[in-house]
């Protein structure tokens, strides 16, 4: 057997589907205008439903991307995970004539529900019928998570490591931290890897409602997910999807590819606590996060941005706050923390990609993207933290920590440092 490698892993090609612009550069405009991506929902009549409002996509026409007769073959999630490959890909010039061995590229894509949509229309059709099953016969191959994987290593003839992550809201973090080891380790030379949702569905809304999750601030939506103030009910369910080309670096120097930020460590853990609550003590946020840390071999003092978990929840922001000034000390109060969720809403399994690009380009421009809606305080937050409330800061990033947790326990946490010149 051959022995393990730690070859360094360098980003080179970044693409987004998101509800603040459907391109990487129309997403980060969109943060740095602290613009909320918020709405009420058009997808379905939402007159029944406690909430009413969503962040979703706009402005986006599958046949822009796809024939009519292929976009029908594929749900919601995969078109916008095909959308966001291809922006990726084109940036990383991975199929350049030549460029690459297509043998030891690979795809790692997550999401946490996948194919809702298909699933919903497959079965309220079949409800509706006579008892007769008369299914698509593309409703399995559009409904399952690994599909997305399959359609984009099908479309660029990939044909390395190829498989889905499922974590909940940690599924592309994990996908992410996946792709790394695989390429380190020296089975790989380049993964495309991240995240798609399309959860903003009659189903997707009652049940996280029947969980009392969202926020019901149906009189002012645009203000509705709001990490850290005191009046936050709740968080409000995104969609869309975001991808992330992660190469070996002698791999992508040889070839001559822009390295636009380095993974400098990944962290994984657990709270082995609770379906859907944080620990009360953060032992798994505190945990993924010095495992990020030892991994990167980096001081908490090395780090100059988090972008947390955030998703505007009484508990989870305060919890995981307060691991963060648990695990950084004193040096937590000379980070910038936001948390985009306030401007995209939350992308379920898609999260951790969308917040990965966010952390890449913070590196990358050293502007640290606002946590929008902050109207009040709240007295169980520690006010030294520097929030980055309702507007951009510019500071030097020499390194950010971005955080994922999913129900179930799910943490997983990526260090992105500075490309060297």
């Amino acid at each position: 057997m051959k022995p393990l490698q730690n070859r360094r892993v360098v980003i080179t090609g970044l693409g987004a589907i998101t509800p603040l612009g459907n391109s990487v550069d129309a997403y980060w405009n969109g943060l740095l205008a602290g613009q909320s991506g918020c709405d009420f929902i058009t997808s379905f009549d939402t007159e029944k439903f406690k909430t009413k409002f969503a962040c979703e996509v706009k402005n986006f026409n599958p046949e822009d991307y796809f024939d009519r007769k292929e976009a029908r073959k594929l749900d919601r999630f995969s078109q916008f995970a095909l959308a966001s490959a291809d922006e990726a890909v084109k940036q990383s010039g991975l199929t350049a004539e030549g460029a690459i061995n297509r043998d030891r590229v690979g795809v790692i894509w997550a999401s946490g529900i996948g194919g809702m949509v298909t699933y919903y229309e497959e079965m309220m059709g079949f409800f509706k019928g006579d008892g007769t099953p008369r299914f698509n016969p593309f409703f399995i191959p559009k409904m399952i998570l690994d599909i997305a994987a399959g359609h984009i290593s099908m479309k660029y003839g990939f044909r390395g490591p190829n498989f889905a992550t499922v974590s909940a809201c940690a599924s592309s973090t994990h996908a992410l931290i996946d792709a790394a080891t695989y390429i380190r380790i020296g089975m790989a030379d380049a993964i495309v890897a991240g995240g798609s949702e399309a959860a903003v569905t009659q189903s997707g809304i009652g049940g996280f409602n029947a969980m009392k999750a969202l926020s019901e601030r149906n009189d002012d939506p645009k203000t509705a997910s709001r990490p850290f103030d005191k009046d936050r009910d709740g968080f409000v369910l995104g969609e869309g999807g975001c991808a992330l080309v992660l190469e070996e670096y002698e791999h992508a120097k040889a070839r001559g590819a822009r390295i636009l930020a380095e993974i400098a460590g990944c962290g994984m853990s657990a709270d082995a606590y609770h379906l859907t609550a944080p620990h009360p003590e953060g032992l798994g946020v505190m945990l993924v996060m010095r495992n990020a840390l030892e991994d990167a071999d980096m001081k908490p003092s090395e780090v100059d941005y988090v972008n947390v978990h955030g998703t505007s929840t009484p508990l989870g922001d305060v919890a995981e706050l307060k691991a963060i000034a648990e695990v950084f000390g004193e040096d937590a109060y000379k980070l910038n923390v936001s948390s985009t969720k306030s401007m995209t809403g939350h992308l379920l399994g898609g999260a951790g990609a969308i917040e990965a690009i966010a952390s890449i380009k913070a590196v990358m421009h050293d502007i640290v993207p606002p946590t929008i809606n902050h109207f009040t305080d709240d007295p169980e937050i520690d006010p030294r933290f520097n929030l980055s409330f309702n507007h951009p800061v510019q500071r030097t990033v020499r390194a950010a920590l971005s955080n994922t947790f999913g129900f179930g326990g799910h943490n997983a946490s990526v260090i992105f440092k500075k490309a060297e010149a």
